[in-house]
């Protein structure tokens, strides 16, 4: 009996060693780092444009002639076409306004593609502008990069 006790306790370290350098718990240890690395992508972008920095703010997205802006307007591709939209639409830190993240929810589909949902928000009296946007991301050299933005804008609140 003693010897069945010492084999089963032998067996349960030897399956908790195995779990622990296994590839599903090096896997999920990976996306929460991708994911962190993600936000922090995004947190950047917020400070930059904030500070009014567009040429900051894009170096979260892919420098490629292969980015997309899709929105409600149609679709932009191009890095250089993507900031001179934003450039257009915010010519100035005023006019840019104050930019936050809610609802923020980065999904790492695998070590080189992921995806983020959330919600922006623009303080910009009178309007405050909001919206919905999907981000897709794509793990380069350099780090994690926006390839694809999809953002809807919610309809304006009108006054009564």
């Amino acid at each position: 009996m003693k010897r069945a006790w010492i084999c089963a306790a032998i067996l349960v370290m030897v399956s908790a060693l195995w779990v622990g350098n296994s590839p599903l718990t090096a896997a999920a240890a990976g996306n929460a780092a991708d994911e962190a690395a993600i936000r922090k992508v995004l947190e950047g972008q917020a400070a930059e444009w904030n500070r009014g920095d567009l040429d900051a703010f894009m170096t979260g997205y892919w420098n490629s002639p292969d980015v997309e802006f899709v929105s409600g307007g149609g679709v932009t591709r191009g890095y250089a076409d993507v900031l001179k939209r934003y450039k257009q639409g915010y010519p100035t830190q005023e006019k840019m306004g104050k930019l936050t993240f809610t609802d923020l929810e980065i999904h790492v589909e695998c070590a080189t593609s992921a995806y983020a949902v959330g919600q922006f928000h623009l303080e910009l009296p009178p309007d405050n502008p909001t919206g919905w946007f999907t981000l897709n991301f794509r793990k380069f050299k350099d780090g994690w990069k926006v390839v694809v933005d999809h953002t809807s804008s919610a309809p304006k609140k009108t006054v009564q």
